[in-house]
């Protein structure tokens, strides 16, 4: 109850119809019972590593012929016939412009060369995707009788078919002679994948 105040000599009686005010608790008030955390066991997840199994990144002519093997065993012409490193290609079809500027057709592959030369004689101008389909069925023909990389054996026959001599003509107006001279080692390969293009179209 409340607290009545009485003046001295009089009675007073308490008539304070006033509430208790309610208890109120705060967070602080309560003690909280510490509940202990099961830790949870999260699953170990294996870090895998790919690996590239059989040379997945392995650049292979036609899907199938490695050119990471091929020897050039012609020291002269290792700057002319293209076949590593970059220009090693999975189509003999790039597309570059290998005829802008003077010795830039020495870094197109060398089958691509080849497959070039084939698109002779007017009825065959323009036709590449089917000189590229005779030459993939001429690498499976080789290796089949061979049992070789087709690639290599490419390289080998324009380092054997090469000439490595030729003559000009030497002389003022009215004498004239043939003299004998070298052949640079570009012509040489461009020599000889004329002589394969021209034997293989008259066979």
């Amino acid at each position: 109850c409340c607290v009545c105040v009485k003046a001295p000599g009089t009675t007073t009686s308490c008539t304070s119809t006033t509430k208790t005010p309610p208890l109120v608790f705060t967070m602080a008030d309560v003690e909280e019972t510490p509940v202990e955390e099961t830790p949870v066991e999260e699953p170990e997840v294996e870090e895998e590593e790919f690996v590239a199994v059989g040379g997945a990144t392995e650049v292979k002519l036609f899907g199938k012929w490695s050119f990471d093997d091929i020897e050039i065993r012609d020291i002269s012409l290792e700057d002319y016939i293209a076949c590593k490193g970059d220009h090693a290609v999975y189509l003999p079809h790039t597309a570059g412009r290998y005829q802008k500027k003077r010795f830039r057709k020495a870094s197109c592959p060398i089958v691509e060369r080849l497959v070039c030369c084939l698109m002779r004689r007017g009825r065959n101008n323009g036709k590449k995707l089917m000189a590229v389909r005779i030459v993939q069925h001429t690498l499976e023909i080789i290796h089949l009788l061979t049992d070789q990389n087709p690639v290599q054996v490419v390289v080998d026959a324009i380092i054997n078919s090469g000439p490595r001599e030729d003559s000009t003509r030497v002389g003022g107006a009215g004498v004239v002679r043939r003299q004998a001279v070298d052949m640079s080692p570009f012509r040489r390969v461009n020599y000889a994948l004329y002589l394969i293009a021209t034997g293989a179209r008259e066979a």
